[in-house]
């Protein structure tokens, strides 16, 4: 077929093709790293932003202004990636050499977990950083990384972010949650930061009752 995977399959360098352990491997990578992490992106960005009125006011603005909105989604994305990103913990590290940190001894061969979310709110580093703000432009989060470990993705995953928000707060301006914030339910996992669901309410263009 023409699908990705296929591509994958299909794919050949100097005569040799993937294994099918190495296949499967880049298929698992491409589901997690290049599907769940935008979806939770968009589902994480849509619940906060339903969430803090006067930053879904703020963007209500720009859609309607000259640049449709590109200027304040442009730092938004990066805020609500900072402020609730899909992706709470990087992963395992292992310590090459001992050393201690912050009071505790870490030996070599340690394993290490850097908490992301954690590290995007840091007072010492972010202003308020309880605070959501779509205009916040000093904003070197770790939603995506950092170093050799940087998300090649990251420029996709910004414009499909920018691109569905913008599409979705323009044509269902009066989109609205549809259940208690306290009551959603996030998915297990680790690494990953996402809701099961999350349930709205909206008035359907051109017609006058509620869907949700």
């Amino acid at each position: 077929g023409d699908d990705l995977i296929s591509a994958l399959i299909q794919a050949a360098d100097d005569g040799e093709h993937l294994t099918e352990n190495e296949a499967a491997a880049m298929a698992f990578i491409l589901l997690f790293a290049g599907f769940e992490t935008t979806v939770n992106l968009i589902g994480n960005g849509t619940f906060a932003l339903l969430q803090h009125p006067g930053q879904r006011a703020s963007l209500h603005d720009a859609l309607a202004g000259p640049d449709h909105g590109d200027a304040l989604l442009t730092t938004g994305i990066e805020e609500l990636l900072r402020f609730d990103g899909p992706v709470e913990l990087a992963t395992w590290r292992y310590a090459t050499e001992s050393f201690d940190l912050a009071g505790r001894h870490i030996r070599s061969g340690d394993p290490v977990l850097v908490v992301l979310a954690a590290a995007d709110r840091d007072p010492a580093r972010f202003p308020g950083p309880a605070t959501l703000d779509l205009a916040r432009r000093d904003n070197q989060h770790l939603g995506y990384g950092h170093g050799i470990h940087y998300c090649l993705g990251a420029p996709l995953a910004r414009l499909e972010g920018k691109t569905a928000l913008a599409r979705l707060f323009t044509r269902l301006p009066d989109l609205a949650l549809d259940a208690d914030p306290e009551q959603l339910r996030w998915r297990g996992g680790l690494i990953m930061r996402g809701l099961r669901t999350l349930p709205v309410r909206f008035t359907p263009s051109g017609q006058g009752c509620e869907q949700s």
